[in-house]
């Protein structure tokens, strides 16, 4: 069956709950709770409120826990529970991107609920200020003390629609209620990573999510993939590439993808990388231990690996080293080689798809200056102040690709090459002769993504089409069959940083128009406002993992690009 009808839930979904509402109603609790008679400010209420959902989660019943602690009745906690659902609402609006999702879902022809479970009357004003009645086929409240289940809400729905449940997909934030119960049902499940249960971990298998998503722009993706077949246990998807780039990539391709490759560069000399390389004689462990974290399974579990595994030591003989360089030269050492050492890692970490080398050839990058200068290896390839490069090579000849690369490559359906630093970390890797020809017969489509940026001492002054030219200088003419642009423009502020540092931005120039590969133009910036995970060692504008990813996909499913 292809889904038909997709049913949203409303706080946290659609838009921000948690960061709108809920402290306003911990406040209100508080302030109940202070004025009858528990003998603390409300502040610190709201912080004792703040501690045990912090350390408990949210199902936790955090009221009790106050009355108790002061010898409280349970006329406390009702105070606080009806201040706490007050429906005094204000100040909300949608996620930015939720209407023109929605428009969006509702040309395509799919038919639109929104079911959602609170006291009637503040739910029915949150729909009210968020203007949302006009966007739906059908808005069901219930009221969670006197109105229907929510799994009665469901039932309702596709019977009075003439739908089946393998027909539906439901969208919401708890594993527990909305997602456990569509899951029963057989519904698709798909779970917005947002709010007070974004780390919720599930409890039993129908509590697992068929999807786990951060941006609502994405569920169009999705739901045509999965109308394609292509669920993320059958698309299968390569990214090639290294240090800046790549873990992009892959953090936001396995949204859509279990079959997911990177296939890494190895040719990086600079810091604790080239400090093991040269006393150990292993690859580079660096970029390869980047793209391990971000195809780590949950957001938390990703930033904690990513701390770990960057943490570098600041004093004693140690100094500079990356603590997962040191364990993956360690892993290498206890298996014998490095593709193993991934291979063992990846285990350690759980993490969804894989990671390969390019080649397990210790060799190193090298190029030939416009000034007629030959430098060897990445660091000095890449340095800034220097003649432009003109050509690169590999330090050994006739170096051979990993043959599991090989093999993924040609069975792909999408390959990915790059962002990523242009010679060093992309076209290092088309270096690799196997991986060359592999791309060029496998039928999978073709994107490369276009940097954002220009990066000093390896494409000073380059504009788009400088950037396909030299990519298909390496892998060929007719090769690549998408070009993916940026066109998002940063402040003059921003901008003005970034040219300070020596980098520009990348612009899609009149010769890039005529270039016969198509030429996709999307925004691809990440909201600097957010905090983030920076996989390099400046912090440099760069692309959004969900944008770059859902764009890819976009591209593939036929859908048009926002």
């Amino acid at each position: 069956m292809k889904i038909k009808a997709i049913i949203f839930d409303l706080d946290d979904t659609l838009y921000d709950c948690t960061g709108l509402l809920t402290e306003a109603s911990r406040k209100r609790a508080a302030k109940a709770m202070a004025e009858s008679g528990i003998p603390c400010t409300e502040q610190e209420i709201v912080q004792m409120q703040n501690d045990a959902l912090e350390k408990y989660g949210p199902y936790y019943h955090v009221f009790n826990e106050i009355a108790n602690k002061y010898g409280a009745g349970q006329d406390v906690v009702r105070n606080a529970l009806h201040a706490y659902n007050s429906s005094k609402v204000s100040g909300i609006q949608p996620f930015p991107d939720v209407k023109p999702t929605l428009k969006e879902l509702k040309q395509e022809g799919f038919k639109l609920f929104l079911v959602t479970v609170g006291v009637h009357q503040r739910q029915e004003e949150k729909i009210k200020l968020l203007k949302f009645n006009r966007l739906f086929d059908e808005v069901i409240i219930s009221d969670q003390e006197v109105g229907l289940l929510l799994e009665e809400c469901y039932e309702m729905l596709i019977k009075r629609h003439n739908l089946e449940p393998d027909e539906v997909a439901v969208v919401g934030d708890r594993v527990r209620e909305e997602l456990r119960i569509g899951k029963s049902m057989g519904m698709t499940t798909i779970r917005m990573l947002h709010g007070k249960y974004k780390m919720t971990t599930k409890s039993r298998f129908e509590e697992n999510a068929d999807y786990k998503i951060k941006r609502i722009f994405q569920i169009p993706t999705v739901i045509k993939l999965l109308n394609m077949d292509k669920t993320p246990g059958k698309l299968k998807i390569v990214a090639i590439g290294g240090g800046t780039g790549l873990p992009i990539a892959l953090e936001g391709a396995k949204t859509y993808s279990k079959n997911l490759t990177g296939i890494v560069a190895v040719t990086d000399s600079g810091r604790s990388s080239g400090v093991l390389r040269e006393q150990f004689g292993i690859l580079p462990p660096g970029d390869a231990r980047n793209c391990l974290i971000a195809l780590s399974e949950s957001e938390e579990q990703e930033r904690d690996l990513f701390n770990l595994f960057q943490y570098r030591f600041d004093k004693g003989s140690l100094t500079g080293m990356s603590l997962g360089n040191l364990l993956m030269a360690a892993l290498a050492d206890m298996t014998g080689s490095f593709d193993q050492a991934i291979k063992k890692a990846s285990k350690i970490l759980s993490i969804k798809g894989k990671v390969l080398p390019s080649t397990l050839t210790n060799t190193h990058i090298c190029a030939k200056l416009e000034d007629g200068t030959y430098v060897e290896e990445e660091f000095n390839v890449r340095a800034p102040e220097k003649s432009p490069i003109k050509t690169v090579s590999l330090k050994e000849k006739g170096v051979k690709a990993l043959p599991e690369a090989i093999d993924d490559i040609l069975n792909a359906e999408i390959i990915i090459i790059g962002p990523g630093s242009l010679y060093t970390s992309v076209i290092t890797n088309l270096l690799v002769r196997d991986i060359k020809d592999a791309i060029k017969k496998s039928p999978a489509i073709k994107i490369y993504v276009c940097n954002i940026v220009s990066q000093p001492g390896q494409s000073d002054n380059y504009n788009v089409s400088n950037h396909v030219n030299a990519i298909i200088k390496y892998l060929g003419a007719g090769v690549l069959d998408y070009v993916i642009v940026n066109n998002n423009i940063p402040s003059k502020k921003l901008l003005k940083k970034y040219e300070e540092e020596g980098a520009k931005l990348i612009e899609l120039d009149k010769a890039a128009k005529k270039l016969k590969t198509k030429i996709k133009e999307t925004d691809l910036v990440e909201d600097l406002k957010d905090n983030r995970i920076l996989w390099e060692k400046a912090d440099m504008l760069r692309h959004d993992p969900d944008k770059l990813a859902d764009s890819v996909c976009r591209i593939y499913a036929d859908l048009p690009l926002s």
